[in-house]
């Protein structure tokens, strides 16, 4: 193998090493990791990231494209579901699954001064898809027809909100409140859909409260 080969391979390996580490980290603790964080981390030196990512928004939008293809295709799979309602809570749970596992991402996608330019790019490119399984839902009966795609989008908000909260508590309660969510958005006289996590119990709401505080 030649120098020049071996160097190359050399750098390659060094790339993955980063991404790799950058999306550990984006993913556990948010947007405010630095290149510092992630050299360490990735076990390489600061330069060598740097020569690769010259600033942490180059690095950024190279993750973040991945994250969003992936939230395209659950939508996109969504549309494929025969089952119009089912669609509607698959994609929305999918798609939520992806912020409980990814804080960088569910930063940027909630419109994060930090990231305003990749929030405009995301509705740009899910807003549509998001609207094709809104208005299929609604033509078949399945949603209220006083009903927005956007009241959707304010529904992972607020759904993001019990997911920072009950983090430490109870992780998988936000599945609750999503069924509950969507569920206000049927036609009158629905029947109701089982919830699949139960509540938090009363001497609980204080804790829910101070994890509700502390990602404020």
């Amino acid at each position: 193998m030649s120098t020049e080969s071996h160097l190359r391979r050399d750098a390659e390996r060094n790339r993955q090493r980063i991404l790799t580490a950058a999306r550990q980290l984006f993913a556990e603790r948010g947007l405010s990791v630095t290149l510092n964080d992630v050299a360490h981390h990735a076990g390489v030196g600061v330069g060598t990231v740097y020569r690769r990512f010259p600033d942490k928004e180059v690095l950024i939008d190279t993750l973040f494209q991945e994250q969003l293809d992936e939230w395209a295709r659950i939508y996109e799979e969504g549309l494929d579901d025969p089952d119009p309602w089912h669609a509607v809570v698959s994609t929305h749970e999918r798609a939520l699954e992806l912020w409980a596992h990814n804080r960088a991402l569910k930063e940027i996608l909630l419109g994060s001064p930090h990231a305003s330019k990749r929030a405009t790019q995301q509705r740009a490119q899910l807003h549509p898809l998001a609207a094709k399984l809104i208005e299929r839902a609604q033509a078949a009966g399945e949603i209220r027809p006083d009903a927005t795609t956007q009241d959707y989008g304010v529904v992972l908000m607020m759904v993001g909100a019990v997911m920072d909260a009950a983090e430490d508590l109870s992780p998988e309660l936000w599945r609750r409140y999503l069924r509950i969510a969507l569920q206000g958005l049927r036609p009158e006289g629905t029947p109701l859909d089982p919830l699949p996590v139960a509540a938090v119990q009363p001497e609980q709401m204080e804790q829910l409260l101070i994890g509700a505080w502390k990602r404020r």
